[in-house]
């Protein structure tokens, strides 16, 4: 099984096929994924453990345990944890192309943006 280790916390793949990749990523307590966007892929997040809050363009919202939202393809996203344990979900990306290189980050606070002007 493919393994990441982030500064924001790791994630795993659990399955995937040409057209889509299921993977179960951990956010630690008081931290987030960059302000980014896919031009390739959608994502659904259902979250298992923990509380998440979600940006989706202008929207700030919070998703719970056993509730779920929809990251449109090109929609700028991010996830954080502003809870006290680990935030966990489970991603389902849906698209032709589901490699780690189609992120455009906007906002990073690990210093990872590579087009900091892209829109």
């Amino acid at each position: 099984m493919e393994r990441g280790e982030r500064p924001w916390g790791s994630y795993v793949v659990l399955d995937e096929s040409a057209n889509y990749k299921i993977k179960r990523i951990e956010v630690n307590p008081g931290q987030r994924l960059s302000l980014q966007k896919h031009h390739h892929r959608s994502e659904h997040w259902i979250v298992v453990s923990g509380i998440a809050k979600v940006t989706r363009g202008d929207e700030e919202f919070f998703v719970n345990v056993n509730e779920s939202t929809f990251i449109p393809i090109g929609k700028n996203h991010r996830l954080e944890n502003p809870g006290k344990i680990p935030l966990v979900i489970i991603e389902v990306q849906n698209g032709e192309y589901l490699n780690e290189d189609d992120i455009v980050r906007f906002d990073d606070d690990y210093n990872r943006c590579t087009q900091p002007d892209a829109s």
